[in-house]
């Protein structure tokens, strides 16, 4: 079997899902790009936990985590099945990375792993399981999480980390009608581009210290932390091909990446 790669892609505002807009239209595609997983494991921004934790759930709910939107997003579900199998055989390869694991029976699937999912795999038919982000922890911790978790990708599980490149909910722009990309937005792009095409990884893992207007595009790490997951589980040495590029509301980067 051909090995999977990871990817990591941004799903931006929950209304996402209903909006016809480019990344949405690219994440509807999504399937059409790589070979049907066997299953997926996904490390979402939105699921947050003190320590490493995988999740169980045979039959996973769809999770309306987000206030103050039309009717017509909470009534969204997802029910694909869970893949617990999955989850423990990744539990199973972290504790033997030296990543204690814990294993958790009663999480759902947020926002940041039904909304993308809904769109490349719409029939739901594909068993999902996620992995926690650790907020507290930084770059390297989920990056050794991906790597950790290489081996699945050759078992036929997708390993995907959704966030979201660019992540100051503070400093969008609503307005209607396309705005220009903020020069501090772009600025952090560029350079992450960069880091990754030229194959930077410790430059990447150290981005709070070297990427210009890195506090400025991520207040705080969660949304970003997700990429790491995807970069480790990468082959070593391997290029980052960027599937997906933009700017919504002049400072909220859509970007994508597959790592092979």
């Amino acid at each position: 079997m051909t090995a999977l790669p990871s990817l990591f892609v941004s799903h931006g505002s929950p209304m996402l899902i209903l909006e016809d807009v480019p990344a949405r239209r690219f994440l509807a595609g999504l399937g059409n790009l790589i070979p049907a997983p066997k299953a997926v494991l996904v490390m979402s921004a939105h699921w947050n936990t003190r320590v490493p934790a995988v999740s169980v759930n045979p039959q996973p709910e769809t999770i309306h985590d987000f206030y103050g939107f039309p009717p017509e997003l909470y009534r969204q579900q997802y029910p694909a099945p869970g893949a617990p199998d999955v989850a423990e055989r990744a539990a199973a390869l972290l504790d033997l990375a030296g990543i204690a694991t814990a294993r958790v029976t009663d999480w759902g699937l947020d926002h940041g792993a039904w909304a993308p999912l809904k769109l490349a795999w719409p029939a739901a038919d594909i068993p999902v399981a996620q992995v926690a982000v650790q907020p507290k922890a930084d770059p390297r911790h989920h990056f050794a999480i991906g790597a950790a978790l290489r081996p699945l990708r050759e078992e036929g599980v997708l390993l995907l980390g959704s966030g979201s490149f660019t992540h100051n909910l503070g400093g969008l722009t609503r307005t209607p009608g396309e705005v220009p990309v903020a020069p501090w937005a772009q600025g952090f792009i560029d350079w992450m581009v960069q880091a990754m095409d030229e194959g930077r990884t410790e430059d990447l893992l150290d981005y709070r210290a070297k990427a210009p207007f890195a506090r400025e595009n991520h207040p705080t790490d969660e949304h970003l932390l997700p990429l790491y997951f995807a970069l480790g589980a990468a082959t070593p040495g391997a290029k980052a091909e960027r599937l997906h590029q933009g700017v919504m509301y002049g400072a909220l980067a859509m970007d994508s990446f597959r790592f092979n």
